[in-house]
C-alpha cells in the first residue's frame, strides 16, 4: 500500500505574511486554530468556515507552543515572560502565569507543552532559545543548570522535573494511550559536532519519565513539534516538511513542504493536519485510518 493513497488532498497554504509561525494548537469549540508568530509576538486564529485569519493579540510576549486543554482553554509557552501562560477559551487576548519558577528559581524559556488528559497534568519543555538573544524573547541569563523536561500538577500546584535525560528538549507529544511521552532533542544547534537531532520515547511513571531511549534520528534539519494521531502515527516537523513514523517509529513517507516545518495538530476529526511552516500555516488532508496499515 503506498504512503501516497493516504494523502487526500494537496497541501494547502491557509495563512502567510508572517516571521516564524508556531505553537498549532486546534479549538474544537469555534472550529479554528490557534498559532502563535513568535518573532513578531502575535497569537493569531485561522478560521476554518471563513477561511480567513484574525489576531487574536500582537502582544503575546513572544510565545511559542500553545496547547488546548480537556476544558477548551488555552496555555501557552512564554519566552517573554518565561513562563506558562492560561487563556481562558472566551477571551483569548487575556493571559494570567501560572507557572514561571522552579524552586525560587526563574524558567529558561518554555517552548512546547501538551496536556496528559487522564490527570490532566502539564507537562512541557524549557530550552534556552528565548534568552539567549533579543531575537524571540529578551537576552537573559539562565537560572537553572539545565534544559529539562517537567511535569506541572495544577491540583497540587507542584512541579516537576520529569527528566533530564535530553540535552535541549523541544517538542513532545503523549501516544494514544498516554504512557508514552515522546520529546524532540535539538541540541545540534548549540552543538554542531557533538549534539543530537533525534527523537526519544519515555514511560511515564507519575510525574517522572524513565527508560528514555532513541526511537528516531533525523536526517535533514532538525526534529520541532510534532502531533500523534488516535492509531499511533507520529507527525513529526522537519527542514523537509513532515516526516510521518509509524507506531513502531518506522518512517512511513514524506509531506514535503517549502518551508521548514515547526510543529503541526490536528482538527477534532483528524481528518485535516495544520502545519507550521517559517512563513505560513498549510493544511493537508489525510486519510489515518489506511496510514495505520501501512506499518
Amino acid at each position: 500500500m503506498p504512503f501516497s493513497e493516504a494523502i487526500v488532498s494537496p497541501l494547502r497554504r491557509v495563512s502567510e505574511g508572517h516571521i516564524w509561525c508556531e505553537g498549532a494548537a486546534w479549538l474544537p469549540h469555534s472550529n479554528q486554530l490557534l498559532f502563535s508568530d513568535v518573532k513578531k509576538g502575535a497569537l493569531h486564529l485561522y478560521d476554518v468556515d471563513t477561511q480567513s485569519t484574525l489576531l487574536v493579540t500582537d502582544q503575546s510576549n513572544y510565545a511559542n507552543g500553545n496547547c488546548t486543554l480537556s476544558s477548551g482553554d488555552v496555555i501557552s509557552c512564554e519566552h517573554g515572560r518565561r513562563c506558562i501562560s492560561l487563556r481562558s477559551k472566551d477571551n483569548l487576548a487575556i493571559a494570567k502565569v501560572i507557572i514561571e519558577k522552579l524552586d525560587g528559581k526563574r524558567l529558561n524559556s518554555p517552548n512546547d507543552l501538551v496536556e496528559r488528559k487522564s490527570d490532566q497534568t502539564i507537562w512541557f519543555t524549557d530550552p534556552p532559545y528565548g534568552i539567549i538573544s533579543d531575537d524571540e524573547g529578551f537576552k537573559s541569563e539562565s537560572q537553572i543548570v539545565g534544559c529539562y523536561v517537567y511535569c506541572y500538577d495544577p491540583k497540587t500546584e507542584l512541579l516537576t522535573i520529569a527528566t533530564t535525560d535530553v540535552q535541549r528538549p523541544n517538542g513532545l507529544v503523549f501516544s494514544p494511550d498516554e504512557s508514552i511521552l515522546y520529546v524532540a532533542d535539538m541540541s545540534i544547534v548549540d552543538f554542531p559536532t557533538q549534539g543530537l537531532k533525534h527523537l526519544k520515547a519515555f514511560d511515564v511513571n507519575g510525574s517522572t519519565l524513565s527508560n528514555g531511549r532513541l526511537v528516531y534520528e533525523v536526517e535533514h534539519g532538525i526534529p520541532d513539534g510534532m502531533t500523534v494521531d488516535q492509531f499511533g502515527t507520529l507527525y513529526l516537523s522537519s527542514s523537509e516538511g513532515i516526516l510521518v513514523l509509524s507506531k513502531e517509529m518506522q518512517l512511513l513517507g514524506k509531506i514535503a513542504t517549502t518551508e521548514t516545518v515547526s510543529n503541526c495538530t490536528f482538527d477534532s476529526a483528524e481528518k485535516t493536519l495544520y502545519i507550521t511552516a517559517s512563513t505560513s500555516v498549510y493544511a493537508i488532508d489525510i486519510d489515518t485510518a489506511y496510514l495505520s496499515k501501512l506499518s
